[in-house]
Formats: C-alpha cells, sequence, structure tokens
C-alpha cells in the first residue's frame, strides 16, 4: 500500500506539473491579446467531430481523475499488473514530457493555441526543440499519455492515452496544413525538419 501511495503522489506531481505549464500558456496568450478560446473558424479547421470528441474527453478526464484520487473499489478492479520498474518508467516518461511541454511553451510564446488557429502576426518559429521535430508539445502529450497510463497502471488511463495518440494522428495533417498555406517559409521547414513527432521515428 505504501508504493501505492507513492505512485499516487508521483502522479500528483506530474499532473501539478503540466498544470503549471499550461497556466502559462494561457498567460502569455492573454498577455499577447490573443484569443483563447474557440472561434467558428477554428473549430471548422479541427472538424466538428473532432472537437467534440475533444471536449468530452477533456470532462471525462477530469472524472477519471476525481476517480483516482478517490480510488473506489470499481477502480482498483480496472488496475494492470504492472510491475514497480514499469511504474517508475512511465513516472520519468511523463516527467520528460512536462519539461518537453515546458520547454516548447517558452519557445512558442503567444504564437500558443489549444485550438486549429493562427494569432495575427503568426511567425514561423524554428528554435527550441522546433529545430529537432516539428509538434514538441505533441510530443510531450505522447509522453505523458504513456507515462500517465504506466504510473497509474490503470486500463482507464491505457485507454486514455490511447484516445489521444488517435486524436493526434487526425489533428497533425490538419494542423500543418493550415501552417502550409498561412505561414510563410513552413513548407521548406518541413522539409528540412522531417520528424513530426519523434526524431529518427516519425
Amino acid at each position: 500500500m505504501a508504493t501505492d501511495r507513492l505512485f499516487h503522489a508521483l502522479f500528483w506531481t506530474l499532473l501539478g506539473g503540466m498544470m503549471v505549464v499550461r497556466v502559462l500558456s494561457v498567460v502569455q496568450v492573454r498577455r499577447s491579446g490573443a484569443r483563447f478560446t474557440p472561434d467558428r473558424d477554428a473549430v471548422e479547421q479541427e472538424g466538428k467531430a473532432a472537437f467534440a470528441i475533444r471536449f468530452i474527453a477533456f470532462f471525462f478526464l477530469l472524472g477519471m481523475l476525481v476517480a483516482y484520487a478517490l480510488n473506489p473499489p470499481w477502480m482498483q478492479r480496472l488496475d494492470l499488473p504492472i510491475p514497480s520498474a514499469g511504474r517508475w518508467l512511465g513516472f520519468f516518461l511523463g516527467l520528460a514530457g512536462v519539461g518537453v511541454a515546458g520547454w516548447a511553451q517558452v519557445t512558442l510564446g503567444r504564437q500558443w493555441s489549444a485550438q486549429l488557429q493562427l494569432v495575427d502576426g503568426h511567425r514561423l518559429v524554428t528554435s527550441g526543440p522546433y529545430a529537432w521535430i516539428r509538434h514538441p508539445i505533441y510530443a510531450s502529450l505522447l509522453g505523458l499519455s504513456l507515462g500517465f497510463a504506466l504510473l497509474t497502471a490503470n486500463w482507464i488511463f491505457l485507454g486514455f492515452g490511447a484516445l489521444a495518440i488517435g486524436m493526434l494522428l487526425v489533428r497533425i495533417p490538419r494542423e500543418e496544413n493550415l501552417m502550409r498555406e498561412g505561414v510563410q517559409g513552413y513548407g521548406e521547414y518541413a522539409a528540412r525538419v522531417r520528424y513530426r513527432i519523434l526524431p529518427g521515428v516519425w
């Protein structure tokens, strides 16, 4: 039981780190005067179905976080037999995800958006993690999704991670089409930085 309490604490540590990065994102957007909430064009760009799934998944995740904190018997029945080494691996994957997300957010600055939209005067960012991969924030989400699944050793978070990966596979091509059409030099950048999420893999 002491081990479970430790992994619960590590889970909240990762979640807290991710929340700090997200608050930083919101503050940067607010200070720039850019829009944080989606408008009709952003919803159309992402696709209504994808937007609705992301919206519902957000509130589902909130519910699962509450359930994980309370740890009722039905939640415990969904536990996976993952050894401690695998759960520690999940923590370090998640920690790397938080670090990459923070690095990318600072590099991107006011141009970050939770929606598929460009800000006024949008410029191409090629420094920091963007010199290695084209979507470091999505790479961080991939690391966090896998990290949380391993750390919690629970089918709910494994399923949520699979859903997040599926949503990224749909979202990334749409985002790149938007960037190619609206940001000068993106095509050349994409040809130079070949990998979308994982260097040497994809």
